[in-house]
């Protein structure tokens, strides 16, 4: 009777603890979904700082940790706004970013398009730099705090050179690249730049800083002569950034606000405005066609796709479900597949060439580029019918490297030995206990440069030229978007939205036809409410070598390690240089 009366009563715990759970849930979900009380005459004020990411992270913690927005909800939420009859005007409050150009010119171009319903447009540049003051430059009025300064001294990027630090470990980097500018193994094996190298970052350096120049010129309508001048002259006390005309006053956010709608009585943050996305969750009517979006955000490797600190691993299993997912759904009228990818395995990046290519046989097959499709990341956008950049895109880098590290020094100043057994004479050929001999460099050559001939031919069918002419612009070398277009390596230049356009046009379907986007990886619910007190910034994986390292500097020594992991499979990698802005 006893035990009898005990299982009852554990029962009735459980049962309680389920009902509370089930009303916990239903008020979440209504509280949630409830529309925020947007006042008529709001301002929407969007701060932008840290990283709005391709895709959220995934993962058992993923699932259930509210993360931050994506690119692309933030441009669908600036896009919603512009249509919206209670949003008034438009603040933008930019700080330090780690985004890259295109994804910068990307949020940027939303805000001009906002600024070209008619509505008012404010920014307040509490500092900061170039890319700072080149998405504050978007907005009509541009305004700085009395205390900052704005630091526009041009552009500059740097790369990371190992071999010093590599010589004094006694490790030995026996890599081998084709192209004369695949330059990512340089990392290793310099100690500065090559000729090629230094000729190629100029190039980049150079073109990126005269498209920001062009369009902060138009957009402050200003003489592009000048706007350079300007932009290279800082850093700028709020004196001089007022007599240069790169802003309009000097001010404190009550001042500003004080001269938007309704007196800035009606500021809406953009989380607030935002709502609860539950709402995009609940049972629906879906329309009949849809289009797909596919990420491929991160290194390019085999296996399954996962999150690291700096992006993630885009692997070739996971991508070729979704791939063949998309192709099987009658639904799916046409598909987008976004890269922001550096590239990576030269092995899984032909795998999704492959289904990419059975796909597009299939179904209307566009490529939008994020902030770089490089390498490998570009290998895969050959099979699109179209492929649309950011002009500030890194793209191109058509070639490849490989090889392995030689740790033997190292062993021996550690006092470590090793000793092993072989039964062909080139059984240890990929050890890193000794470097490769001429014989077996040859066989690494061989199948590098057959890789490479194999690339620059996928390259001249997919754009419709010779393998002669890609070489010319290939050797490894990376273009900008803008650059791209030129060369005939990308198709259009333009962001997500028009990369659904084009998808939209080759799939016949009306501009304004109802449409769903189905989006791979699939987005989770929980992950949109809890927030996520794990956050990883990078740090925690360098220790704290890590904290004195910009997050740039953080990305570039992280994807060291990862070009190191993926060389140890023994596979080739079509990877482009690591740089830091």
């Amino acid at each position: 009777m006893a035990l009898r009366r005990g299982v009852g009563l554990v029962l009735s715990v459980i049962l309680l603890a389920i009902l509370a759970s089930l009303v916990a849930v239903v008020g979440t979900w209504w509280w949630m979904s409830a529309e925020p009380a947007i006042p008529p005459d709001a301002t929407l004020v969007v701060r932008i700082d840290g990283d709005f990411g391709e895709t959220e992270p995934g993962g058992v913690i993923g699932s259930f940790l509210r993360t931050r927005p994506t690119i692309r909800s933030v441009l669908e939420t600036l896009r919603r706004a512009r249509d919206d009859e209670r949003i008034r005007a438009l603040l933008v409050v930019p700080g330090p970013t780690s985004m890259g150009w295109a994804r910068t010119q990307e949020l940027r171009n939303a805000i001009l398009d906002f600024r070209g319903a008619g509505k008012p447009t404010f920014a307040l540049l509490e500092g900061g730099g170039a890319q700072e003051y080149y998405l504050a430059s978007a907005c009509e009025r541009v305004d700085l705090v009395p205390s900052a300064t704005l630091d526009l001294a041009g552009l500059a990027r740097y790369d990371l050179f190992l071999r010093g630090t590599l010589d004094k470990l006694g490790i030995a980097p026996d890599l081998l690249h084709i192209g004369d500018y695949k330059t990512a193994i340089n990392t290793f094996t310099e100690k500065g730049y090559t000729a090629a190298h230094r000729e190629m970052m100029e190039s980049l350096t150079a073109d990126t800083f005269a498209q920001l120049v062009d369009d902060i010129a138009a957009s402050r309508d200003r003489d592009p002569a000048a706007m350079r001048a300007a932009l290279g002259a800082g850093p700028h006390l709020p004196d001089t950034a007022l007599q240069a005309g790169l802003i309009d006053d000097v001010a404190y956010r009550d001042q500003i606000e004080a001269r938007l709608p309704g007196g800035g009585r009606g500021l809406v943050g953009f989380d607030e405005y935002r709502g609860s996305a539950l709402a995009d969750w609940l049972p629906r009517a879906r329309p009949r066609e849809r289009l797909a979006l596919i990420y491929a955000s991160g290194m390019i490797s085999t296996g399954e796709s996962f999150d690291t600190a700096d992006g993630g691993i885009v692997g070739s299993d996971t991508l070729v479900e979704y791939i063949r997912r998309v192709g099987r759904d009658e639904r799916v009228k046409a598909v987008v597949v976004r890269i922001d990818s550096p590239g990576g395995s030269a092995v899984a990046s032909d795998i999704i060439w492959r289904e990419l290519m059975l796909l597009r046989a299939r179904k209307p097959l566009v490529v939008s580029m994020g902030d770089a499709a490089a390498s490998g990341g570009y290998y895969m956008a050959l099979p699109a019918h179209v492929i649309v950049a950011q002009p500030a895109t890194l793209t191109g880098s058509i070639g490849i490297f490989g090889g392995k590290v030689v740790v033997e020094g190292a062993m021996r100043k550690l006092g470590a030995a090793a000793e092993g057994v072989k039964t062909a004479p080139r059984a240890d050929m990929h050890s890193p206990l000794r470097p490769y001999t001429p014989e077996e460099r040859g066989l690494v050559e061989e199948q590098l440069q057959a890789f490479y001939d194999s690339f620059v031919e996928k390259v001249a069918d997919a754009r419709h030229t010779t393998p002669e002419q890609v070489d010319g612009i290939a050797q490894g070398r990376v273009w900008t978007g803008r650059q791209a277009k030129d060369l005939g390596l990308v198709d259009e230049l333009g962001g997500l939205e028009r990369a659904v356009a084009a998808a939209r046009e080759r799939a016949k379907l009306a501009p304004d036809a109802e449409i769903d986007i189905e989006i791979y990886p699939p987005r989770r619910v929980i992950s949109r409410f809890v927030p996520n007190p794990f956050a990883d910034n990078g740090i925690t994986r360098l220790g704290v070598f890590g904290a004195l390292l910009s997050p740039d500097e953080q990305r570039a020594v992280m994807g060291a390690q990862l070009s190191m992991r993926l060389l140890r499979r023994r596979e080739p990698l079509a990877l482009m240089p690591l740089f830091v802005r």
